[in-house]
């Protein structure tokens, strides 16, 4: 039986290991793309931002979507009849702005998300000069060259997509707000150079209006619950690459409890299993992976002397250096992306190193959690995920 136990240690090491590496390349990616000439894209574009619920910052997130420094875009605000107040900050923060807005509401949605016949409705509503189209969410504080850089690499010929991601920050640190951060951090760290292995972000996504139109994304869409997953499955039916634009990482601000944090964590791994059941399945193996090693070396370590217990040891010491070195690595990358937030960001440097070890149960726990269950509750709204093309809203 130690004879497993030192084949997977080897497994998780070499895993580990390479974990780093992609840490390094994600820093140095990073430099070079930071370091490029701004673009001077005057194309008309489309922000179409949905929202719904007055979440915590919205209004500040609405006036940096509007105080874009872009010289030619239109922004369309759509919502639903239960938004709540999102529609009047949407309103407030718009009065006096310098660009175009439209405020559109959409029916309730019968057989997708409510996000997605929100954006089904708010695409027929763009301007006809309008040549590319940007999706933005609501939790999304862009800064004010996001959207320059965003649709710029969407001119270039044989280009699918261009996109950002989030970081999650708080100006209240909480272990729920942390967790929360360290854990979506791994997925931030997947996107990079390889546009033929990103995938797109709903909340932070660029799309040509030609490739939109050509790939009949608004006919895709229907019966979907995920916008972003339809988006990069489409991409790559086409063979058409994704571009991840490091000047489009954006701060996602406000607090989250535990459960809020699980809540969302698990959501994510639901849909994921659904519209990428080989990601989902690459997830539950690294997270089992990780949490029976280091689990097992702990007890080995406890129980066994020799042999066992420097292997145990060694295994401990060695991915524990890759994680936090990774995690390093990693918000270097970020903090060179978004100096506005230095601040906070330079408080979670020992907090993500920490938490590396927090994040693979939780992963382990959402993987658990999306094998016995396909239904999620998503801005107040709940669903059953019957597959990748049928949606059931659940009534109550």
């Amino acid at each position: 039986m130690i004879y497993v136990f030192y084949f997977f240690a080897a497994v998780l090491i070499f895993f580990s290991i390479r974990s780093l590496k992609g840490g390094v390349d994600y820093l140095r990616f990073f430099r070079a793309e930071l370091g490029r000439a701004a673009p001077d894209d005057r194309r008309r574009v489309t922000v179409f931002a949905p929202h719904r619920g007055a979440e915590d910052g919205l209004g500040s997130n609405f006036s940096a979507l509007l105080g874009q420094d872009h010289v030619n875009y239109e922004v369309i605000f759509v919502t639903d009849p239960d938004s709540g107040d999102s529609d009047l900050v949407a309103r407030s923060a718009a009065a006096g702005a310098r660009v175009p807005v439209k405020f559109i509401t959409a029916p309730k949605a019968e057989h997708s998300s409510q996000k997605i016949e929100n954006l089904r409705e708010a695409v027929i509503h763009a301007d006809a000069d309008s040549e590319v189209f940007v999706f933005v969410d609501s939790d999304v504080r862009p800064a004010s060259d996001w959207l320059r850089y965003l649709a710029a690499p969407t001119s270039e010929p044989g280009i699918g997509a261009a996109t950002g991601y989030r970081w999650f920050l708080s100006d209240r640190p909480s272990p729920g707000t942390e967790l929360r951060s360290a854990w979506n951090a791994s997925i931030a760290s997947a996107l990079g150079p390889d546009t033929g292995a990103n995938f797109c972000w709903g909340g932070s996504m660029a799309i040509s209006r030609e490739i939109f139109d050509r790939l009949d994304i608004l006919g895709a869409w229907k019966g979907a619950l995920s916008d972003d997953f339809v988006v990069t499955r489409e991409m790559n039916a086409a063979g058409l690459p994704i571009v991840f634009v490091p000047q489009a990482m954006s701060a996602s601000l406000g607090p989250c409890t535990v459960g809020e944090m699980l809540e969302f964590t698990t959501r994510q791994m639901k849909i994921t299993r659904v519209y990428a059941p080989q990601l989902w399945l690459l997830s539950f193996f690294g997270s089992a992976l990780f949490c029976g090693v280091m689990a097992a070396a702990i007890v080995l370590m406890a129980a066994s002397s020799g042999v066992a217990f420097i292997v145990s040891l060694i295994t401990l010491i060695s991915v524990g250096a890759c994680s936090v070195g990774k995690s390093t690595l990693r918000l270097a990358a970020i903090r060179s992306a978004m100096p506005q937030f230095d601040r906070e960001l330079r408080r979670q440097v020992v907090i993500q190193a920490v938490l590396f070890a927090a994040t693979p149960p939780i992963y382990l726990y959402n993987c658990l959690a999306a094998l016995f269950s396909h239904k999620v509750q998503w801005r107040g709204i709940k669903y059953l995920l019957k597959s990748a093309r049928e949606t059931v809203i659940i009534r109550d």
